[in-house]
């Protein structure tokens, strides 16, 4: 007999694992009476029955009469559940109410009161020691069914398989297999479109997740809504990404039956992280319930953590480096409860833990999380000051949560006076830019600990603190981090050798003791990718620019915004606030980005910038008649044209208000200065204009505020008017293995590869327009198809093998540029755009060539755009992917754009005006910006001349000057034949622009 290769050949596989039986349907059962685990092999499972499942009631009734009648004779007995009467039926009515009121998950933990009756319906994780407890907990009954029929209505319907514990449902699985041409992402469909969530079983609540599974990856969900459900991965991980690695003792998943769904992993998920969550909106007083599963990398580290401590006790430190969106705070929640009970033989292991941040957030769902299985206000407290400890500790609160401010005072309380005790701090990142407040509180704070540092975060200030004083014998520290620094990960990380001598130079390294990178929260959808479409002024102008002649292009706007760039300051505010104002209205609202909900972030260089542009942006968008109003946030009063002014005073209401007013309309646009730029999640945050000086983690930071995720969520946007794009790749190169994609993309690439498309001739324009009218008039599709078949059958017919590589690349190409550009750009071109949606249909259907040659497959892999660039950037800034090693900053710090020499410049522009003023330019300004800014930058770039400027030798720097300045004036022959003209014929151009450049470049420190 061949291998199974099939669906209910992964369910067989599943089950025995779990049972020892392959559990068919319809296969003979030994007695339930007597059945407490699996008759044979397995992992203590049983297999039930379809047939046992009361479809009315969504329970096992076979299982939990086995349960009730074996741990609580009296009980069953009482309830009658032998019988199919009214008091079963009552009875089972009860517990099926109780469960949609509170959830599975809490009458799993807390039982059903039903008359006069308590009803256990399972038995906890038993303490050490405790016979009757491990012989109760030996009792709980965890079943498996296949093909479980669920439905009322459609009762032909059936899950390929269901989870019971004591016939109570706690999981199901949709089941697919690659090798049948089936995926993951079938499974989760086949969960939107098929499986009703107003059927019992798929109510919120009734079950705690769903799995979509196939043999290569997994996804679940808690709460089925249809269309609307929204499944995560539950991946390992592979190479530092997203999926699984290579399994040599069987199947990529097999992690989620074997270790993960055994009876113990289980009861411990259910036990101490599967809860629901109520949240209550305070402006409408309506209630939110959201169901919460660990993700694998949430319970991996807290079960690592965990095991760690127990075995090694206090005194050890923990450096967590997990993405930001990896879910910090339910780990830190998670984390801080279950150290409370960790044990050590007959000893805690912890007296107290203590918990540092800034985050209210964090401090809400610490609670919701204590709420689950203790009394919050005997369990958490608030620590302010140094007597605040000591009351604390006194009163028996088991969790004490401080803030970065008082952090040195709690330090002293546990030095100085409980020595004796055990504690974990748990260190959380500290977010504090949403408080101005927090800086100076700071530096006075640690003021004995050592100077502040220049533009010190309060990561930094939280290292200075363990530098200046001893890690504490009788604590051990968690600290947990999205962007470690150096600094980190000596203090916090683990060696990598422990045991080996120091390196040379004295140096140790050390790596996270356990991390989820930001590219696998990209891959797995957790955060999306800022980068991919970041872009800065410079690369924004020059992409209008080379359509400036083009008469398909209304470009008049563009032009005459971005033309006046380099004005006076108040003129400048005023024109890239109207660009982005245009933007956001023409290239993101217009487009439906996050389902019409899209707001935008414009950080700002300081408190008189951010209220400039808040004036400037509102005046603006009442000129557009836009419906559409803008919030400014930051800290303090300042004067503004002779008045004193708040954020509370220009907004309209209080500042506690603004995290919560941006999510309601008017407001999408919110203006910062030094606020909201690390620690603020909101998914709805789309695009970011950015006038302020990046670099380093601060960078990461900022630009991070765009990638929370939502469901309607699918990319972001970044406008930079400041940076350099290679001083951001750099920021994030430490942290992130991505690319900055189509970094100076020409759009006039997409006139030729529609051409050379259109040469073709696989479709005709005719063709176009008609599928485009049907597809947006909402036609049947099968009114499209016959479009698309007829121009396929045209592709395979007239295009050789050649031909249709060509073709295929092209539009691929198409599709991909066209997809950012349509995002930055603040024209539209209705060609392009009906293409794109013509092609995004035709690609798919377009067969690769009939060979067996090493071409094979070529079209699928190819995408000329993404090529050229990702082998740019994994050059410059890819890591190796085994090992996460940092490099050291640089001592003089430093790595923004540095500011222009205004003096220096205004003398160039005065005296290129007077000397060459009378000179007939087509674009004066444009002239003006390559001569101050484009030219010098790109001389100063050149590697040779960079070089020559290290040795002490100017004559030979100026030598080399002369010839960087001719290849990059050569460069310009295509983009400016005009300037390229007058460099060449006059000699007295070319050496006083030679002269000027070297001015400014000389002395510029090497890579600004």
């Amino acid at each position: 007999m061949t291998t199974d290769t099939s669906e209910k050949g992964l369910e067989r596989l599943i089950c025995v694992a779990l049972t020892g039986s392959p559990c068919d349907p319809g296969a003979p059962r030994p007695d339930l009476a007597g059945e407490t685990a699996a008759p044979y092999g397995g992992s203590g499972w049983i297999g039930g029955a379809p047939g046992d499942y009361e479809r009315e009631y969504c329970v096992d009734l076979a299982q939990l009469r086995a349960f009730l009648q074996a741990t609580q004779p009296e009980v069953a007995e009482a309830l009658d559940l032998d019988h199919d009467g009214p008091t079963r039926r009552k009875f089972l009515a009860r517990l099926q109410g109780e469960i949609s009121k509170r959830g599975v998950i809490d009458v799993l933990r807390r039982g059903v009161k039903d008359g006069p009756h308590h009803v256990d319906l399972f038995y906890g994780t038993p303490s050490p020691g405790n016979a009757v407890a491990g012989e109760r907990y030996a009792q709980n009954r965890f079943s498996v069914t296949r093909q479980l029929r669920y439905s009322r209505v459609e009762t032909e319907r059936a899950l390929d398989l269901c989870l019971f514990i004591n016939g109570l449902p706690v999981a199901t699985f949709e089941l697919k297999n690659s090798l049948t041409k089936q995926t993951v992402a079938d499974a989760v469909e086949q969960y939107k479109r098929n499986r009703d969530p107003r059927e019992k079983l798929f109510e919120f609540g009734r079950c705690v997740v769903h799995f979509a599974v196939d043999d290569n990856e997994v996804a679940f969900c808690t709460h089925l809504k249809g269309k609307a459900s929204w499944f995560l991965p539950f991946n390992q991980g592979w190479n530092d990404g997203a999926g699984n690695p290579p399994n040599p003792e069987g199947l990529k998943t097999d992690y989620l039956w074997k270790r993960l769904l055994t009876r113990k992993g289980l009861t411990d998920i259910l036990e101490n992280y599967a809860q629901v969550v109520e949240t209550k909106d305070e402006k409408t007083g309506r209630k939110k319930a959201t169901q919460v599963w660990p993700r694998f990398h949430q319970l991996g580290v807290v079960r690592k953590l965990l095991a760690h401590a127990r075995e090694h006790g206090a005194g050890q430190r923990y450096l967590i480096q997990h993405s930001a969106g990896s879910g910090k705070s339910n780990s830190i929640a998670w984390l801080a409860h279950q150290l409370i009970g960790l044990r050590k033989g007959d000893a805690t292991v912890f007296d107290s833990i203590i918990v540092v941040t800034d985050r209210l957030l964090l401090d809400q769902q610490i609670k919701d999380t204590i709420k689950q299985f203790a009394q919050v206000s005997a369990t958490v407290g608030h620590a302010g000051q140094s007597g605040d400890l000591r009351r604390l500790i006194e009163s028996g609160k088991k969790i004490i949560i401080s803030t970065v401010q008082k952090f040195p005072f709690i330090l002293d309380d546990i030095g100085n006076e409980h020595r004796g005790r055990r504690f974990a701090i748990i260190i959380d990142e500290a977010h504090s830019s949403q408080g101005g407040s927090t800086s100076a509180a700071m530096s006075t704070a640690l003021s004995e600990a050592g100077a502040e540092e220049d533009d010190e975060t309060n990561e930094d200030r939280i290292n200075r603190i363990m530098e200046a004083r001893k890690l504490l014998s009788n604590a051990s520290y968690f600290a947990f981090t999205a962007t470690p620094k150096n600094k980190t990960l000596e203090i916090f990380g683990e060696p990598t050798q422990p045991d080996a001598p120091a390196q040379p130079g004295g140096q140790t390294k050390h790596r996270p003791f356990h991390s989820y990178t930001m590219k696998q929260a990209i891959q797995e959808g957790f955060i999306l990718d800022v980068l991919r479409y970041y872009t800065p002024v410079e690369s924004y102008y020059r992409l209008v620019k080379k359509v400036e002649d083009d008469p398909e292009f209304d470009t008049k706007r563009a032009r005459k915004k971005l033309r006046h760039y380099v004005e006076s300051h108040d003129h400048a505010i005023r024109l890239k606030a109207e660009i982005m104002v245009d933007h956001f209205h023409e290239q993101v609202l217009a487009l439906n980005k996050v389902g019409g909900q899209a707001r935008a972030m414009v950080v700002t260089s300081g408190v008189d910038r951010a209220i400039q542009y808040y004036h400037a942006i509102r005046g603006y968008l009442l000129e557009r008649k836009s419906p559409y109003r803008a919030i400014v946030a930051f800290s303090g009063e300042h004067e503004y044209g002779g008045a004193n002014v708040t954020e509370a005073s220009l907004n309209g209401f209080p500042s506690s208000q603004i995290a919560d007013m941006i999510q309601e309309d008017p407001y999408r646009f919110l203006i910062c200065a030094d606020k909201f730029q690390t620690g603020y999640d909101e998914p709805l945050l789309h695009t970011m204009y950015v006038d302020k000086v990046l670099s380093g983690i601060k960078a990461v930071q900022t630009l991070s505020r765009l990638n929370r995720a939502h469901p309607q969520k699918h990319d972001v946007f970044v406008l930079d008017f400041m940076n350099h794009a290679d001083l951001i790749q750099e920021a994030f190169s430490d942290y992130y293995r991505t690319t900055i994609l189509s970094e100076e993309t020409d759009p006039n690439k997409l006139h030729d590869l529609k051409a050379a498309l259109d040469g073709h001739q696989v479709y005709a324009p005719a063709q176009i327009d008609q599928f485009v009218d049907l597809y947006l008039g909402g036609a049947d599709r099968d009114r499209l198809d016959p479009i698309l078949d007829v121009c396929v059958a045209v592709y395979r017919r007239d295009l050789d093998e050649d031909g249709q590589v060509e073709f295929k690349g092209k539009a691929k190409a198409f599709l991909r540029t066209y997809g950012f550009l349509a995002s930055i750009l603040p024209y539209t071109n209705a060609e392009w755009e009906k293409l794109s949606i013509f092609l995004n249909f035709l690609v798919p259907k377009l067969p690769a060539p009939q060979e067996d040659d090493l071409s094979k497959g070529i079209l699928e892999a190819i995408d000329m755009d993404s090529y050229r660039v990702e082998k740019k950037a994994a050059m410059e800034i890819q890591l190796p992917d085994e090992d996460a090693e940092i490099e050291p900053v640089p001592a003089a710090g430093g790595g923004g754009q540095p500011e222009p020499e205004l003096d220096l410049l205004s003398n160039i522009l005065k005296e290129f005006n007077e000397r060459f003023g009378n000179h007939p330019w087509t674009d004066r300004d444009r002239v003006l910006r390559a001569i101050s800014t484009d030219i010098p930058d790109r001389v100063a770039a050149d590697p040779a001349y960079r070089n020559a400027k290290r040795n002490p030798d100017k004559q030979n720097a100026l030598i080399e000057l002369d010839k960087a300045l001719t290849r990059v004036m050569n460069g310009f022959l295509r983009d400016d034949t005009e300037l390229y003209r007058l460099f060449s014929d006059d000699e007295s151009f070319r050496g006083w622009l030679t002269e000027k450049v070297f001015g400014l470049t000389y002395e510029r420190p090497a890579g600004l």
